[in-house]
């Protein structure tokens, strides 16, 4: 048997090997009172079709383990050795399975780990089919189930701690690699690409933060101006890096600009990169193609459009930037070769993310555009006691609305609607915060010559809206901004009271807008006035009457006020 069982050397076809192979007297005469065959050891030689491919018999020995089967069968301890097998194999795995500290440092720590745990299965499998119940499928099984659980949870830990794209990427190669030569032995390898899903979150992760900083230097390096072109050449370079078309943009001589600043092509140009870049990890997955598209979002990306003095042109880039995203979506469909009528098809999620990014900026402009208008509201200076209107606007509402033209100016280029709604929006703060000033509880006292003046630069304001600062408003819709106001001083102004008291309440009264409360409010701070100034000789009564009309007025006005929370 020593001799049948030493090394052969493999020259030549199995089948020349078995004719020439040495026959002990015990295996001619067949006298051993128990053959290989009946101890368990299967011949797979008489299986197996002449190959030039390596299997497990020609990389590993395993005479030893059929030597003890067949010599403890024949003692009659066949399951002494089974358990002691089995036994010795569990302890094996355990230590094929505990992965190296730095596993996750190099590719080699984990190709090392994978050939390892390869290896202990192949031997086994080549057991379970070369052997009568040595080991059983049960046992394998079993194994396989405490291996991957393993093998999946070691995975998980170390890749968690790479931070380099690239050797994720590797991780994956292998992974699919081992998943598939083990599934080619019938283990089975669902978990493994259930983890490839996590590992393929984190690699995407990995990219956004990497790309966020390449993102982060064009946005600090730019310019935010329109892109100048002084030549064809040029226009046609700035055409090769983003898809931008206008017919009257073409028709213009040189030199002209686009209207969108130089981050754009070049953001473009790198979300093609960053889409490749994550779709290059679903390569060779037995994944759907769409969950390898939601990893193509730009999402979180563009976090960092916050540069508030350039809101106007970032409104601008980003509003080209979202138009773009049905050609990247085109781009994403040539790579991944699938058509765009399917289930599956690209629906970039970037696109949202761009009309989020623009209109956080459009609301930004806003906001500033108010802040401003607080600004300049503070340097207001009114002689609430003034005795009559110098005739002229004040200076602070003057260069108000100087800058609110320059402001409005700039922005030619912004989509319609952005313009019309941070004009309207401007114009209701202005409206709102003046009305407000004659409301402030420091101010006691108003005299109707600074109701005049204060009607003067309300008058301004209203011009302004007239003007049309942006276009698209239709008729005198933007000077509704400054209807309340309006009424307000038209009332107190005209002192048309019972005007007021009768039409009150009514769809049609010419003083819908007025509230009571308001009406009350400054006229009571008128009412001071009138005890220490004769702000109202022009009514040409005593200071008694005086006062006790705008007593009545104020009594009747309580009266309103009362009846409308009963």
């Amino acid at each position: 048997m020593d001799t049948a069982l030493s090394h052969q050397q493999r020259a030549g076809s199995r089948r020349a090997k078995k004719e020439t192979a040495p026959v002990t007297e015990l295996e001619s005469d067949n006298t051993s009172p128990m053959s290989e065959k009946d101890s368990g050891i299967l011949d797979v030689e008489d299986e197996e079709e002449e190959e030039e491919v390596l299997a497990a018999q020609d990389l590993v020995d395993f005479s030893p383990v059929y030597r003890c089967l067949h010599i403890y069968t024949v003692q009659g301890a066949r399951n002494i050795f089974e358990n002691y097998y089995r036994k010795q194999r569990r302890k094996q795995a355990r230590l094929v399975l505990q992965p190296h500290s730095n596993m996750h440092e190099t590719l080699q720590g984990y190709r090392k780990y994978f050939h390892q745990i390869v290896g202990f299965f192949v031997v086994e499998d080549h057991i379970l089919h070369t052997t009568r119940g040595l080991v059983n499928k049960a046992y394998v099984d079993e194994l396989w189930d405490m291996a991957l659980s393993k093998t999946i949870a070691a995975l998980r830990t170390h890749s968690s701690f790479s931070t380099d794209p690239t050797l994720i990427l590797d991780l994956k190669h292998l992974i699919v690699l081992f998943a598939d030569t083990l599934q080619g032995y019938g283990f089975p390898v669902n978990q493994l690409f259930d983890l490839l899903l996590e590992i393929r979150d984190q690699y995407n992760e990995i990219l956004l933060k990497q790309w966020a900083l390449v993102f982060r230097e064009i946005l600090e390096h730019d310019n935010y101006s329109p892109i100048p072109i002084a030549d064809e050449a040029g226009y046609r370079q700035i055409l090769g890096q983003f898809p931008f078309q206008d017919a009257e943009l073409e028709k213009l001589p040189f030199p002209k600009k686009f209207p969108f600043s130089e981050f754009v092509p070049k953001v473009y140009c790198q979300l093609k990169e960053f889409i490749y870049a994550c779709l290059k990890f679903s390569e060779d997955l037995h994944l759907r193609q769409e969950s390898s598209r939601r990893h193509a979002d730009t999402g979180a990306i563009f976090t960092v459009l916050s540069k508030k003095e350039k809101l106007v042109q970032i409104i601008i880039n980003t509003t080209h930037l979202e138009q773009s995203c049905r050609y990247l979506e085109e781009f994403i469909t040539n790579i991944t070769n699938v058509p765009p009528d399917t289930v599956n098809a690209t629906k970039l999620y970037g696109t949202s993310t761009f009309k989020d990014a623009r209109h956080a900026a459009e609301e930004e402009i806003y906001t500033n555009l108010n802040q401003k208008i607080d600004q300049f509201l503070q340097l207001a200076s009114y002689d609430w006691m003034a005795a009559r209107a110098n005739g002229e606007p004040s200076d602070y509402l003057s260069d108000l609305i100087a800058f609110l033209r320059s402001t409005f100016t700039v922005f030619t280029h912004l989509p319609g609607k952005v313009a019309q709604t941070a004009c309207m929006s401007a114009c209701k703060h202005l409206s709102t915060s003046l009305q407000q000033m004659l409301l402030q509880s420091d101010i006691k006292q108003i005299s109707l010559g600074a109701l005049q003046q204060f009607n003067i630069d309300v008058t301004e304001c209203e011009n302004f809206a007239r003007a049309g600062p942006v276009p698209g408003f239709q008729g005198d819709t933007l000077l509704l901004a400054f209807i309340n106001l309006r009424q307000l001083l038209d009332l107190f102004i005209q002192w048309d009271w019972s005007t007021y008291l009768a039409d009150f309440g009514r769809p049609n009264c010419r003083y819908l807008r007025v509230n009571p409360h308001i009406a009350l409010a400054v006229l009571e701070k008128m009412k001071d006035s009138s005890r220490k100034n004769a702000v109202f000789a022009q009514f040409r009564r005593n200071e008694r009457d005086k006062q006790k009309l705008i007593e009545t007025v104020a009594k009747q006005l309580r009266t309103l006020i009362n009846s409308q929370q009963t």
